[in-house]
């Protein structure tokens, strides 16, 4: 029970398993060259401890002195709510209306979790939350881009010749037995090459694999580039 408690042994392993966990998360979202890296997390997650370690102590020492100090949990709260402002910083919308970092966002938010159970000193949970948070960011990845790239509906970013008109491009896909959801154009042109841009949501009428779709609208007369978002 010595390592449930605020002791100087408990204090030092706590945050060198924050230091870990954290470290062993954002590992993965660095390689990845993703807007939070290691250190982030291993910020957020010591960070955590720390805050969960002096809740647990002002606690703790109030509780010795006869006179418990209200709930042991309120900075543990505070955590959980305020990690918002940091997983929101992560979060961007692309030229494309395309989201990314929701991934990191959730991250680190889980990360902080962990911290709060190591600096309470829940090693158990910590422990296999942190070994699930990993395996999902990296084990489970390679699954979710296969099942991303054999969904009926693909959004594509489409370049086409200034003098190949949209409806010539919709005759092909509609000949190809793709239903159009949407059609975005560019407002920026593109003088170089004398090209127009526009984003396109197909959807097809079975699940097929995205890079045959791709290469088949690559092959329409006056399309000067396809790349799926």
């Amino acid at each position: 029970m010595e390592l449930r408690e605020v002791t100087y042994l408990a204090v030092v392993l706590r945050i060198l398993a924050a230091v870990i966990c954290g470290g062993a998360i954002g590992l993965e979202r660095g390689m990845k060259n993703r807007p939070a890296g290691m250190r982030t997390y291993m910020l957020v997650c010591v960070g955590a401890c720390l805050i969960m370690l002096t809740n647990q102590y002002i606690y703790q020492a109030s509780l010795a002195a006869g006179n418990p100090a209200g709930d042991p949990t309120r900075l543990g709260a505070q955590v959980v709510s305020g990690i918002g402002f940091l997983g929101a910083g992560t979060i961007i919308v692309t030229r494309y209306n395309q989201i990314k970092g929701l991934t990191t966002a959730a991250g680190l938010w889980s990360a902080a979790g962990v911290g709060l159970a190591l600096g309470v000193g829940f090693y158990e949970a910590a422990l296999v939350a942190g070994i699930a948070i990993f395996a999902v960011l990296t084990l489970l990845q390679r699954w979710d881009d296969r099942m991303h790239s054999k969904t009926k509906v693909i959004e594509l970013y489409i370049e086409m010749e200034k003098e190949t008109h949209v409806g010539y491009f919709i005759r092909c896909i509609r000949e190809m037995n793709l239903e159009i959801n949407g059609i975005q154009m560019e407002q920026e042109t593109q003088s170089e090459n004398d090209t127009r841009g526009m984003i396109a949501t197909l959807k097809s009428p079975k699940r097929s694999k995205h890079e045959d779709l791709i290469e088949e609208i690559r092959k329409i007369k006056g399309i000067t580039y396809v790349e799926e978002l």
